[in-house]
């Protein structure tokens, strides 16, 4: 048997899993540690490589675990460290390797850490967090706004000073221009290496460093839809963010991280990136193997889904990237779910249809890929009444922003019993019957379900080089079809998608082979042209 290797994350699969809404093992109405365990079976199932598990770390959960009050304990909503120690070493017995989130440019304001810091202008955590004077006239030192809405700035009366929060005020930014800080959270990082986690997916990994000058921002003259907090109805977009992330020392800190993980050989590292130029700065965090690992942006977790608008982003990331990597995700516990989000206008389409497709496309792009729980049952966004709304950001920006509830509802297990088997009380969100119908015991109970679809695709991917290692090279885009080429070696592959609700045919500028028992593919090679039924998509072998 060949040696595992230490670089399976290039072409892995990651399986995003929110705690909070996957499986709740004590009845409380809240997923946790030991309800991951429980369905490790699960997930092992599907063929993926890793699990990315949210936060779980101790917390006054004001933004659900993204705000940490202690990075090195679990909160006993989710369980125990004893519970987690258990998990890691069930899923490495089931050869799935643990990611975990870390939140590392803001804590909690209930972090002992900000207590210190609070306190006074003279102790020993005084600059761990971002703290400037007003200006002469009492107001906020610059001009920086708040993903979440509303200047960045919050007074505090202890200190006499403003402190920085690009989140939540609750979220005070911490200080990275400390030295003592970068250490201490890279420490924190080792305490769950040692425990065995094979990596970290690092929250807002571009926002740990601001303007030492705490210069303006200047205003953005190009405002356009999408990306984190970045819609025309917030005024986050209005600024170009210069100078309150994406810093160019952040290089030197991830290069910290990257030496952190070298000492942990198969760890990694997949980073969110969030920012004006995000795929140019994709390219510079994962360039040089000496940084981050890889690293996604938000341009697939948008609004936009045309064949036009994802040969341009590919080709974009392509060009900047040299030995960079790219993981890719169309979902996540941030954003409307795909299915809702990329539908198609003016005609009705099959979820399991559009989503079979939308699966074999992400599944062939080169890098990496994450999906989020519940891809691989269709699930459509839920409707979530506002008196059952819990997100903050929701909640700020009703209602022409629904928020992230939506995308966190409860993972349906089971079709025909109370909370789809997700608890045994009421959830802290509302179970939605439209995911309810297509839940786990219904789907399993079908060989041609698109759960089914995603279990044998993902083990046939397993097997194909030209998927996990092979270069691309984009052919052709128009309002309905994509076609790229991935090959390796002298193994060249052509990938064509069919994203338009009507029937196409490509002419095929070269000789191909159909490619035989691919899951689900579904394409009619005649001679010289191939015919792709709407959301279908197919796969040949390039000759000569």
């Amino acid at each position: 048997m060949p040696a595992p290797r230490n670089d399976w994350w290039r072409g892995g699969v990651i399986y995003q899993v929110y705690p909070r809404s996957f499986f709740d093992s004590n009845g409380d109405g809240v997923g946790d540690l030991p309800g991951v365990l429980a369905k490790l079976d699960y997930i092992a199932s599907l063929n993926v490589d890793a699990i990315w598990l949210s936060p779980f770390f101790t917390s006054p959960m004001k933004d659900f675990g993204y705000d940490v009050a202690d990075y090195r304990d679990v909160d006993p909503l989710f369980g125990t460290l004893a519970d987690f120690e258990a998990l890691i070493a069930a899923a490495h017995e089931r050869g799935l390797k643990i990611i975990i989130d870390q939140v590392l440019n803001h804590s909690s304001d209930q972090h002992p850490w900000f207590a210190e810091s609070r306190a006074s202008r003279h102790n020993d955590k005084a600059d761990w967090y971002v703290w400037a004077d007003p200006k002469a006239d009492g107001s906020v030192p610059n001009n920086w706004l708040s993903v979440f809405g509303g200047p960045a700035w919050t007074w505090d009366s202890r200190r006499k000073q403003y402190y920085l929060h690009n989140f939540l005020s609750s979220q005070p930014d911490l200080n990275f221009h400390c030295e003592a800080v970068q250490q201490q959270l890279l420490d924190d990082m080792e305490f769950w290496l040692k425990r065995g986690v094979d990596g970290f997916r690092l929250d807002a990994a571009n926002f740990y460093f601001h303007d030492a000058k705490l210069r303006d921002n200047p205003p953005n003259l190009d405002i356009k839809e999408g990306g984190i907090g970045v819609r025309a109805d917030n005024p986050y977009a209005y600024q170009r963010h210069v100078y309150d992330k994406t810093q160019p020392e952040n290089l030197a800190f991830l290069r910290k991280v990257r030496g952190l993980l070298n000492r942990y050989p198969g760890s990694t590292t997949v980073a969110e990136i969030g920012c004006d130029n995000s795929l140019r700065t994709m390219a510079a965090y994962t360039a040089g193997g000496n940084t981050l690992h890889m690293a996604y942006s938000f341009d697939l977790l948008t609004e936009q889904c045309s064949p036009e608008f994802i040969h341009h982003t590919v080709q974009s990331i392509e060009g900047e990237l040299a030995d960079g990597w790219p993981c890719w995700s169309v979902g996540n516990h941030d954003v409307v779910r795909v299915l809702s989000r990329w539908k198609q206008a003016g005609k009705p389409v099959p979820d399991a249809e559009r989503g079979r497709l939308l699966m074999a496309l992400l599944l062939s792009l080169r890098g990496s890929v994450c999906l989020y729980q519940g891809e691989e049952l269709g699930l459509p966004e839920a409707q979530v009444a506002f008196e059952d709304l819990v997100d903050p950001y929701g909640i700020a920006f009703w209602p022409e922003f629904k928020g992230r509830d939506g995308c966190r509802t409860p993972m349906p297990w089971q079709h025909d019993i109370e909370q789809a088997g997700f608890s045994s009380s009421k959830p802290w969100l509302p179970v939605s019957p439209a995911q309810q119908a297509l839940a786990v015991d219904v789907q399993e109970a079908d060989e041609h379900s698109l759960l089914n679809t995603y279990r044998a695709f993902l083990a046939w991917r397993r097997t194909q080089p030209v998927l996990i290692d092979g270069s691309i090279r984009l052919w052709h885009a128009d309002d309905s079809l994509l076609v790229f080429e991935r090959r390796v070696g002298d193994e060249g592959w052509l990938c064509l998608f069919n994203m338009g609700s009507d029937d196409k045919f490509y002419s095929l500028p070269v000789m191909v082979e159909p490619l035989e028992g691919v899951p689900a593919a579904r394409a009619d090679f005649q001679g010289g042209r191939v015919h792709l039924a709407a959301n279908s998509f197919g796969y040949a072998r390039l000759l000569g």
